[in-house]
């Protein structure tokens, strides 16, 4: 017999619920949350989630299991006016600039305020005024909106394995930060952004690039040029009322062309020259028939690079040389268009239009500077590019497509399934596999697809067999680092994206849960079954790139990158 619950007097059967809360959301009440992440540890420290039990108990329904037969109420005059409470202490102690937060309308605190009427505050805020931190390339801190929930620190410590921040100080004095108030770019931060994926205020942000951009397109002496990744068409329409998971890239072409940029080109195109020069180091390293101890890692996520650079530099060896596909097609593009930009009395302006924060981070880095210039100039994230348009007053989901810029305007199905984790290690097998369908639908089937966080599978690449692991979010990596270390497991291949889910779950998009982030995934395979070329080798823009364009003896100069391990580290 099924067990159950009485929830408002409602009957809410439960099977494997791990709290009250789930209960009572399935029966469609919609109890408040501030430190409830479904992904994180139960914390219970807001306790806006209160019931009262049958005895008159107030219990936090998060970190409360379910009993067979208990009754609850969710709205009593006691619960109504704990909640009233709390939100009027969070308040008083917030920084209360609603209008010109980059949260407004989308924060938390703000909708539970409208939610529970809350239109006078009765305490005075004695809180100090917290300095902002904006040292990182990537994230802003403004302690002065934070609520101390503690999502960003579970999902920093325990999500992330990255330990850039916790809590300091007790009392009233309590805050979030790094160890001895450093700022954040004095930490081992790799510029995920998860932290600010789960913030409910506005106290950890991304750092906007929007004003360089502008100034850029404003500016008649550069010529703009934007690329845009895989995981960018499957979200940006979520911010215009679309479906999660729609591909809308031919409406972002659009958007592009009327905000003022020249040319507009898709990302999958250097992902497919990504795929190229990785399968042609992971060839060599399986020609040599002998077992090396660590696998070839992907480098494509800026931010897992930087992991291993902070914690474990004795990888930085394995780590692939190949840049990444914003760094490739930022410099192919820069060497492409030299000529013309010499003649016209040009300069080139590359911005890159990214699911991901850390890739702000990587533009940044001295490896991708050539001659004292960026190949890329300015990184928007999705949700900045849909602030763009916006502003502009664009109606976004009412555009008509159109088609990418001449010449790179054929990418493959395999550059298209970056955006999801698994997606590089697909398009790198589909490289060395036979080239017949039956190949391909053995390499789907294998285990590659999926958003576990670790995968591990085997296929036969070429009579060898290929010991292949995937896997998301940095504290996934470090379980997997540590069984290669001890010898308990062995790759050939591993590919890594610090952000859970891979791309399409970046930082950068538009906040969602995992069901969401699922039609996200669909979305780009579906992309993938509609293209024309499948393999990344096949592609005809990169190939005449390689026989007689830009990259024709000269793709190891603008298509690798070695990292060093940092000086602390080396010593």
């Amino acid at each position: 017999m099924a067990k159950y619950m009485i929830v408002d007097g409602l009957r809410a059967e439960f099977t494997d619920e791990k709290n009250i809360l789930q209960v009572i959301r399935n029966v469609g009440i919609h109890i408040p949350t501030f430190c409830y992440y479904t992904d994180l540890s139960i914390y219970g420290a807001c306790r806006m989630c209160v019931v009262e039990d049958d005895k008159g108990n107030i219990i936090a329904s998060c970190s409360t299991p379910p009993k067979d037969k208990m009754v609850i109420r969710t709205n009593t005059p006691k619960l109504h006016h704990h909640r009233k409470m709390i939100l009027e202490l969070l308040l008083a102690s917030h920084c209360r600039d609603c209008t010109i937060c980059e949260k407004n309308q989308k924060c938390q605190l703000q909708a539970l305020a409208r939610r529970f009427g809350l239109y006078d505050i009765r305490f005075k805020n004695n809180r100090p005024n917290y300095e902002i931190d904006d040292s990182s390339p990537a994230i802003v801190r403004d302690m002065n909106k934070c609520i101390l929930c503690g999502d960003c620190v579970r999902m920093c410590n325990e999500i992330q394995h990255v330990g850039a921040i916790d809590f300091v100080n007790r009392g009233s004095n309590m805050m979030v930060s790094p160890a001895f108030n450093r700022k954040l770019s004095e930490t081992e931060c790799v510029n995920c952004g998860q932290c600010a994926a789960v913030c409910p205020t506005g106290a950890i942000t991304i750092k906007k690039s929007k004003g360089k951009v502008w100034n850029a397109l404003f500016d008649p002496t550069k010529r703009v040029i934007a690329q845009v990744a895989p995981a960018v068409r499957v979200a940006l329409g979520e911010e215009f009322g679309m479906a999660p998971g729609e591909n809308s890239i031919y409406k972002i072409y659009t958007a592009l062309h009327m905000i003022g940029f020249d040319l507009c080109f898709d990302t999958s195109v250097s992902a497919d020259m990504t795929i190229i020069e990785e399968t042609n180091e992971l060839a060599e390293i399986l020609s040599r028939n002998e077992e090396c101890r660590y696998p070839l890692f992907t480098s494509c996520c800026p931010a897992w690079v930087r992991y291993v650079e902070n914690k474990h530099p004795q990888l930085l060896p394995y780590i692939s040389t190949s840049k990444s596909p914003m760094e490739m097609f930022g410099a192919v593009l820069k060497e492409y268009y030299k000529p013309s930009d010499e003649e016209c009395g040009l300069e080139t302006f590359n911005v890159a239009i990214m699911p991901c924060t850390a890739k702000k981070m990587e533009a940044e880095r001295e490896e991708f500077i050539r001659n004292g210039k960026p190949d890329i100039d300015a990184v928007l994230t999705t949700k900045e590019l849909a602030s763009m348009i916006r502003e502009l007053g664009i109606q976004f989901a009412e555009l008509e497509p159109t088609a990418p810029d001449t010449p790179f305007s054929i990418r493959s199905g395999g550059g298209v399934i970056f955006g999801t984790s698994g997606g590089v290690t697909e398009a790198a097998l589909r490289r060395l596999a036979e080239r017949t369908n039956p190949a391909l639908q053995e390499i789907r089937y294998s285990g590659v697809r999926g958003l576990e966080g670790i995968k591990k599978f085997t296929i036969e690449i070429g009579g060898k067999a290929v010991h292949t692991a995937v896997v998301s979010g940095l504290g996934n990596a470090e379980k997997l680092i540590q069984l290669i270390e001890s010898g308990e497991e062995h790759f050939d291949f591993v590919e890594v994206m610090a952000c859970p889910t891979g791309c399409i779950g970046g930082a950068g998009q538009p906040e969602s849960f995992l069901e969401d982030k699922k039609k996200r995934s669909s979305g780009l395979y579906t992309a993938d079954k509609s293209a024309l070329v499948k393999r990344s080798d096949e592609n005809p823009v990169v190939t005449k790139l390689y026989e007689d364009g830009v990259l024709k003896d000269r793709a190891k100069e603008l298509l690798h990158v070695h990292y060093k391990a940092p000086a602390a580290s080396q010593s």
